[in-house]
């Protein structure tokens, strides 16, 4: 349960902005009259019981690929409404369906397998590169998909902390955004109130980074995409459930890490993320470098590793965010005279380059 303290006087500005906290005594208490006396009664509770799985972390590896088949009226969005994954990240899951009509009996590819960030695993870790929020606990490790900001507004890479939960927050829009609107000949007031009409959902969670958020929307479209002004959307049905696990102070590491790689036992395993739906081939030629990059220090510090290029050359050219296998750790370290650029025959015969 979060940790709510406020003085008389934050309190009183929040409420004047319209949100309303959420303190750390989550039973609503509602009066009714009950001949002639007032008799205090409990509200229903709001379920809390998160949408995701909590994964148990295995070395560097956590979750698991599942699949659902399709009904003829699903669409990528609402499939990702329904199982809290991005729209982006069921895109390159499943290249060959169309996110628009997949059709009945469509088998769809649930990502659910992480290669996890290389930052420490605690609290509330947000990877801009993936469009996905992890959050650590004693448990193992939720992971859910957010909005971030666009290129022209991007979020902030950042250490920060949650500062407060707020329940059906007001929205002030800045004067840049008002400006925005006013440009396309748009009318935007100085304060949304709560309802369905306002872009911060029905919950938020504020940050000590000035200005910047996790909350929900108003419109699911675009959660696991690049749509916001900086800050961090969540679908309504999770930052609900979200407020309630995470507790006031709880750090918030944002990062932009799109090449991840990691050891599961003796298995290395690289996961590689192309910022948008079309993939061109400068994004390509800059993600190999990074990936060339992030092997090269990673062999540096493990030696004695064995990894097939046409398996690192399969994860850049795809960039899918899936998971692969590129590689494993040599029980025995070759010796100091190994050319590191030798082939080895496969069991054909034929040459196979396995190092990097």
């Amino acid at each position: 349960m979060i940790n709510k303290f406020l003085t008389a006087g934050l309190l009183t500005a929040l409420m004047a902005l319209g949100a309303s906290p959420l303190w750390a005594d989550s039973g609503k208490k509602s009066t009714a009259q009950a001949g002639g006396e007032k008799v205090a009664q409990s509200e229903p509770e709001a379920d809390e019981t998160p949408r995701v799985p909590v994964f148990s972390i295995e070395g560097d590896l956590a979750g698991r690929l599942s699949a659902i088949t399709a009904r003829y009226e699903d669409t990528f969005a609402a499939i990702g409404n329904q199982t809290s994954l991005g729209y982006l990240e069921l895109v390159k899951a499943n290249p060959a369906v169309d996110p628009w009509l997949p059709g009945e009996g469509t088998v769809i590819t649930l990502p659910r397998r992480y290669v996890l960030p290389d930052v420490e695993r605690k609290g509330i870790v947000i990877n801009l590169a993936e469009y996905r929020l992890y959050y650590f606990t004693d448990a193992g490790v939720q992971v859910y998909p957010v909005g971030v900001g666009t290129e022209d507004n991007p979020s902030p890479v950042t250490d920060a902390k949650v500062t407060m939960a707020l329940e059906s927050p007001a929205w002030y829009p800045p004067a840049s955004i008002r400006a925005e609107y006013e440009a396309m000949g748009e009318y935007l007031p100085r304060m949304i109130p709560p309802g369905p009409g306002n872009p911060l959902g029905s919950h938020a969670l504020m940050l000590s980074a000035r200005g910047y958020l996790i909350h929900g929307t108003n419109k699911q479209f675009g959660i696991g995409m690049q749509v916001s002004h900086g800050c961090f959307r969540m679908y309504n049905e999770d930052i609900s459930r979200f407020v309630y696990e995470v507790s006031k102070g709880t750090p918030v590491n944002v990062i932009r890490e799109p090449v991840k790689i990691g050891m599961h036992g003796n298995e290395i395993w690289l996961e590689v993320h192309r910022p948008h739906e079309d993939y061109s081939a400068e994004e390509r030629e800059a993600l190999w470098q990074a990936v060339s990059e992030t092997v090269k220090a990673f062999r540096e510090q493990r030696p004695g590793v064995e990894m097939q290029r046409s398996a690192i050359e399969q994860a850049v050219y795809l960039a899918d965010g899936l998971p692969r296998m590129i590689g494993e750790q040599l029980t025995q370290v070759a010796g100091e005279n190994a050319d590191p650029g030798r082939s080895t025959p496969d069991e054909e015969g034929i040459p196979q380059q396995l190092w990097f």
